[in-house]
């Protein structure tokens, strides 16, 4: 442990022209005695710190050295590429391996080029839960998350309605889909699919690697996954009239390629400028909590049993808003 805290120490040394032993000391979680010692330690094995007096002073590194101890390993470049999601580096479990392959590429590079980090982090952010939903880290997720980067493996006892299961999974990928985590993986002798890792109640690594197909895209496979999914749950059908503004708010109730390909299949809009529209939806239930924000905009026509529902909603509205002492 010493010494990968002696490198680390000369890493930070390497990428910044001085620090001071509280702020050594932080980095690298010792004692500012323990920073003085290994210090002298690195002067003894040839390593030019040179350490300035006073209440501004130091510890830098003299005469241009530059260390080759730079090198990442494995671990540490698969999670550099993730650096930019650091709220999923965290549930993984792989927060330290990114800041370690962070800091061996700050110190390689150019005097010039070192703020690259901190000044692509003012720029960009991804915050990647909805609004107004608390995210929730699932507790197997770091040991899945193992399985995935090692090809390894898991037997995983699995929430399905009411039941549970046991599956023997070769884990290809996570994904992370508004706050939620899931997992691509293949079932022995099988085919891959999607499983949400919070429904896991169990995940024990096997012995045994599984060879990953080369040829497996997990972007792709998520795409067409999640467009089959949309489309599988939009059982039910609607019939609506929509009003000029109707037709401009049915993607923000909807969804935007829903109501995309529903309004290009439309009617041409009547006298009026209504447009019937047949909407696939989830549910009747569904249908009315998202056409509902259309207030107005919308008169539904089919079926019945939606229509009377609205109509419903329209004369509970207008006792609510008639005039005191109105008929």
């Amino acid at each position: 442990m010493r010494a990968a805290r002696l490198i680390k120490m000369v890493l930070l040394l390497q990428s910044r022209p001085s620090m001071t032993a509280a702020e050594l000391a932080q980095e690298l979680e010792v004692s500012e005695r323990t920073v003085t010692r290994d210090a002298q330690a690195l002067s003894e094995a040839g390593v030019p710190v040179y350490a300035d007096r006073g209440r501004a002073g130091g510890y830098r590194l003299v005469g241009g050295y530059r260390t080759r101890l730079t090198g990442l390993h494995r671990g540490e470049a698969e999670a550099l590429f993730l650096s930019g999601v650091p709220g999923a580096l965290r549930e993984m479990g792989l927060e330290d391996a990114a800041s370690a392959a962070q800091l061996k590429v700050s110190a390689a590079l150019l005097p010039s080029l070192r703020d690259a980090s901190r000044t692509a982090a003012q720029r960009f952010h991804l915050d990647a839960p909805n609004w107004f939903k608390e995210p929730k880290t699932p507790a197997l997720l770091p040991a899945v998350a193992d399985a995935v980067w090692d090809d390894r493996r898991i037997s995983a006892r699995y929430r399905r309605g009411e039941d549970e299961v046991v599956r023997e999974l070769e884990p290809y990928g996570l994904v992370l889909k508004a706050g939620v985590w899931y997992l691509c993986a293949r079932v022995a002798g099988g085919s891959v699919r999607v499983y949400r890792i919070d429904r896991f109640t169990a995940v024990e690594p096997g012995a045994e690697r599984f060879e990953r197909e080369p040829e497996f895209d997990l972007p792709a496979f998520w795409e067409e996954r999640a467009e089959q999914f949309a489309r599988s749950i939009l059982r039910a059908r609607v019939v609506v009239r929509l009003s000029p503004d109707g037709v401009r708010g049915l993607p923000y109730a909807l969804g935007s390629p829903t109501a995309r390909e529903a309004l290009a299949d439309a009617e041409a809009p009547d006298g009026d400028g209504w447009v019937t529209v047949a909407l696939p939806v989830e549910s009747e239930e569904v249908a009315h909590t998202q056409l509902a924000a259309l207030g107005p905009e919308v008169e539904v026509l089919a079926p019945e049993a939606l229509r009377e529902r609205f109509a419903a909603d329209a004369a509970r509205l207008a006792r609510l808003y008639r005039p005191e002492g109105g008929a």
